[in-house]
């Protein structure tokens, strides 16, 4: 039976024990109320007042039963519910008991990952001492090596000024032995006049060149589809060589107009050009953010320069050595490359983007020119800027070494042509013309052979040469019917070249 079956039976018992309890009492005191009745008549009205009262006691003593039957119906409910409620907790702690091991399983496993990682930190704590220091040993090292470097400098330019006091004194001993062989008879001087072009007969003698004004075109070549930004002589060779928009850079013979080789392979625009020393390699700067070199003979790809972030507007290399090459980007660098290896052996940042640049005459240091209208001179092992000038107002477009090394040319969009002292970087002459406005930011300049002439196109087609003694303009030349974006003279004097925003080139004699 139930819990609350078993307590309506106790209810029900109870109820009865009660009725049967009143009857008992009822029967027991029933003769007596009769005896009693009869010899106190005459108390008959205070008996009934006790009889109502006894009633009236029974009818509560009934109620607190019904009372008592009520409450002990809660207090089962009551003990039911409790009795239900500590069932499911009871039911709860097998569960409870499961998650309890599974968290001192998971707290155990934490401690033993703890217990490693602080292993492991202790053992980076250890590595990171000892590589504080290494890295103090080799700092220390780094300054006296520092040290011993600069001593080793000054060493060297001491070597240098005794060399240079020997060559010197060489040179003294042989111009007197020239003056000796000259009064003896014995002098020989072999000398050849080619394009007007005279050499002397010693091995590793200069080039004389004769100094002329171009006036007339000589030749008019439709070279490039889309414009031709970048053309250059060949060392000491009458040959040109041309890059333009269509990807493409060729070889001309200036002196028919022939059309000689073209190099293809370029995924950009040509916006400069150069060439060794020995004319073995041409390298092209492209707007594809790569430079390319080629073989000058065979026509094919050397090498694929890549490490620039944008386009790749100048490049020259070394007048001593066809190795080292520098180039600029508008990504803020100045790159310097080894061809024999064919990757960038050193970078160079600065917050002004660089248009133009040229190696100086001993292959140390490079000239280059920025947006902000600077010139500026770095060291190329270091990397260190040596000395900068405020060159121009707006950008500088150009730069132009003379053959000589004394003298560089810059151009700039305030449309002036600054002559600079290489040694001292001060302006010694300015060329300018109302006329003659420079096309864009990489319109080039040029200085002739013979260093005494000027030549620089302008927007309208025309180009304008000055002579550098004077200041004045020699020569208009007009031919051009676009903007004419380079300029390049011959190392041999003839002809002058110059191209345009239409990818025609002349040819000026």
């Amino acid at each position: 039976m139930s819990d609350e079956e078993i307590g309506i039976q106790a209810i029900k018992h109870a109820l009865k024990a009660l009725r049967k309890r009143h009857l008992v009492e009822e029967g027991a005191h029933a003769p007596a109320f009769v005896a009693l009745s009869k010899p106190i008549a005459s108390q008959g009205s205070e008996w009934k007042d006790k009889a109502e009262n006894l009633e009236l006691e029974l009818q509560q003593c009934y109620k607190a039963q019904a009372r008592l039957s009520e409450q002990l119906v809660v207090e089962v409910a009551e003990s039911r519910a409790a009795k239900s409620l500590v069932q499911e907790k009871e039911a709860l702690i097998p569960t409870l008991e499961h998650d309890l091991s599974q968290a001192r399983d998971e707290c155990a496993r934490l401690a033993s990952v703890l217990e490693e990682k602080t292993k492991a930190l202790e053992l980076l704590i250890g590595e990171n001492k000892e590589l504080k220091s290494q890295y103090e040993e080799m700092r220390t090292r780094a300054v006296n090596a520092e040290a011993e470097n600069k001593t080793l400098v000054d060493r060297w330019m001491l070597q240098k000024m005794q060399d240079a006091e020997r060559l010197n004194e060489a040179n003294a001993l042989y111009e007197d032995m020239l003056g000796k062989l000259k009064a003896s008879g014995l002098e020989q001087l072999a000398r050849q006049q080619v394009d007007g072009v005279v050499r002397q007969s010693e091995e590793g003698a200069e080039y004389y060149v004769e100094p002329i004004i171009p006036k007339t075109c000589k030749h008019r070549i439709p070279a490039h589809d889309g414009g031709c930004a970048a053309i250059v002589f060949e060392n000491s060779s009458g040959k040109l060589v041309s890059g333009g928009q269509d990807h493409t850079v060729k070889t001309w013979d200036s002196t028919t107009g022939r059309l000689i080789q073209t190099y293809n392979g370029c995924l950009g625009s040509v916006l400069d050009l150069s060439i060794t020393h020995d004319n073995r390699s041409i390298i092209a700067a492209s707007s594809s953010n790569n430079l390319y070199v080629w073989d000058a003979n065979s026509g094919r790809v050397r090498h694929t320069l890549t490490g620039h972030k944008d386009k790749v507007c100048a490049v020259d290399v070394s007048r001593l050595s066809a190795r080292h090459v520098v180039s600029s980007g508008y990504d803020r660098t100045i790159k310097v490359w080894d061809l024999n290896k064919g990757y960038c052996v050193n970078t160079l940042m600065f917050p002004s983007n660089c248009n133009t640049l040229s190696f100086s005459p001993d292959g140390q240091t490079i000239f280059s020119g920025h947006v902000d209208g600077h010139l500026r001179l770095w060291d190329i092992q270091t990397g260190k800027l040596l000395s900068e000038v405020a060159a121009h107002s707006s950008a500088v477009t150009s730069i132009s070494l003379s053959r000589n090394g004394n003298t560089i040319l810059t151009s700039g969009r305030d449309n002036l042509h600054n002559l600079f002292d290489t040694r001292t970087l001060e302006v010694w002459g300015t060329l300018r013309a109302s006329e003659n406005r420079v096309a864009s930011n990489w319109s080039r300049s040029c200085i002739s052979a013979d260093n005494n002439y000027v030549a620089a196109g302008s927007v309208d087609g025309s180009v304008h040469v000055w002579s550098i003694s004077n200041g004045n303009i020699v020569s208009t030349l007009k031919e051009h019917t676009g903007s004419v974006l380079c300029c390049s003279w011959s190392g041999l004097g003839k002809p002058l070249a110059t191209s345009d925003r239409n990818g025609v080139i002349c040819m000026w004699t």
